[in-house]
């Protein structure tokens, strides 16, 4: 089978009705494939890692760091 895929996301309703906008024509004859992804458990050690960051990030800590070595 050949044909352009259009790509959207949406939520179910209280109903578990699922209402789509498309720029189609009506009357288009389509194929609904529905994709239920995997909850990504580690989104929030990311955004706590990369935020865990910005504390080293200030001149006080560079100066110190960067300082030459005072032997």
């Amino acid at each position: 089978m050949t044909g352009n895929a259009i790509r959207t996301a949406a939520t179910v309703g209280p109903d578990g009705r699922l209402q789509l906008d498309t720029p189609l024509p009506p009357g288009t004859p389509v194929e609904v494939i529905v994709f239920v992804p995997d909850a990504d458990d580690l989104s929030d050690l990311v955004a706590a890692a990369g935020s865990a960051t910005e504390f080293w990030d200030n001149p006080l800590d560079d100066e110190d760091w960067n300082a030459p070595d005072p032997r």
